[in-house]
């Protein structure tokens, strides 16, 4: 008799924007005010930025203030630089913004300032989660969900899990490795870097790691 295996429920979260009521003009000033925004802030302007209609080049809403309405185009692509899946909490990332900015107002001490109307307002979101309806007990069916699974669902369990868990695991890898037993797999998932692809890439190289996985396993059921 084999073990039990706790099922995977997908789930996404809501997020409702809110307004801190906190603005910058220039980088001294929003350095200052990154150093005192709540955590739920930077992580609206850096984690979920994945999540917004941008059509420009950058990473996080820091750089594409920098670029757009300061025009400072190398503050922009360092910032656009900073991987905040590659700490362990929103301090760490926190902590990078304010290093890179620092930095580059000690190089160029008087940058300019946005024009007025064209400030950074900081913003943060109030998360709700909920079941999306959808549970599977196996990594087919898992296989089969994850191809119309909403984007939101993989944002949630793929990015936000790193920053929520606090271990830089997402959830699809935890679950392979200590549900299913299968830590090869977890261990190849957990290599994807969500800092380098959007949610339809994250969601083809899963469903490419899993095919493979599930081939070998066949292949070696037929030896």
């Amino acid at each position: 008799m084999g073990r039990k295996v706790e099922p995977f429920e997908f789930k996404q979260a809501v997020n409702i924007l809110k307004s801190s009521r906190e603005k910058a003009n220039c980088l001294g000033t929003l350095r200052h005010m990154i150093s005192r925004v709540s955590d739920e802030s930077i992580f609206h302007h850096t984690c979920q930025y994945f999540l917004k209609e941008h059509s420009l080049g950058y990473t996080n809403d820091f750089a594409q203030w920098a670029g757009e309405s300061l025009e400072e185009r190398a503050l922009a692509e360092r910032l656009s630089n900073i991987d905040p899946y590659s700490f362990k909490s929103i301090s760490g990332t926190r902590k990078e913004l304010l290093r890179v900015i620092g930095e580059y107002t000690r190089d160029f001490p008087a940058p300019r300032c946005a024009l007025s109307g064209d400030e950074f307002y900081f913003n943060e979101t109030i998360t709700l989660v909920f079941p999306v309806g959808v549970k599977v007990k196996n990594l087919v069916e898992f296989f089969i969900a994850l191809q119309h699974i909403d984007a939101g669902s993989i944002h949630f369990h793929f990015y936000e899990a790193r920053v929520r868990l606090g271990k830089g695991v997402d959830d699809f890898s935890r679950w392979f490795r200590e549900a299913l037993n299968r830590k090869a797999l977890a261990k190849n998932i957990g290599t994807i870097d969500p800092f380098m692809h959007n949610i339809d890439g994250i969601r083809e190289h899963i469903k490419e790691m899993i095919e493979d996985d599930l081939k070998a396993e066949m292949e070696g059921l037929r030896q």
